[in-house]
């Protein structure tokens, strides 16, 4: 698994919710800092209030390794009741020069929505560059250790969406507290 070839990783829970009421969690995307490890804020930027195709916001993030920074998040595919996609852009320069250039994501993140029996599959999905990120620093460094940099960071990432996962599916379920 090398960062070039754009590794990616899924994650999935099952939802006693309708898939308009899991959408609504989702496009609440403020109460993401209360379900994730890593995102603490959201500021939304240039009038936007929520996400649609476009649009997009400030993540202001925090991680026991890494430190606090900042990211832009760049709405790049939104429909309602189905999915949710948005590229993640080194807006600070923290790994190379700052980006707004949504072709050119640190990651891009996404919420896709299957109705199943009972309720809806909610599949949260990662993909990994090609823009710089904190991980090709790491594998600069080291990159006789890209794959085991890579595996560790994807460990890391599961345990993260398992969190929102099931945070998402308390708010939809209403069994949040």
């Amino acid at each position: 698994m090398r960062y070039a070839e754009r590794p990616s990783m899924h994650r999935e829970i099952q939802v006693a919710a309708e898939p308009s009421r899991i959408w609504a969690c989702l496009a609440d995307v403020e109460a993401m800092a209360g379900w994730s490890p890593e995102l603490v804020r959201v500021e939304w930027r240039d009038g936007a209030t929520g996400p649609a195709e476009g649009a997009s916001y400030l993540g202001h993030n925090e991680h026991p390794t890494i430190g606090s920074w900042r990211t832009l998040a760049h709405v790049t595919a939104c429909v309602a009741d189905r999915t949710l996609t948005w590229c993640v852009l080194d807006v600070e320069g923290r790994y190379g020069p700052a980006s707004e250039d949504p072709a050119q994501p640190m990651a891009t993140w996404s919420f896709d929505i299957t109705p199943a029996p009972g309720g809806a599959v909610l599949r949260q999905t990662v993909t990994l560059g090609p823009g710089p990120s904190g991980l090709t620093a790491y594998i600069a460094r080291a990159p006789e250790h890209e794959e085991e940099v890579i595996a560790y960071r994807f460990d890391e990432l599961a345990k993260g969406m398992d969190l929102t996962l099931q945070g998402v599916k308390d708010a939809a379920e209403g069994t949040a507290t």
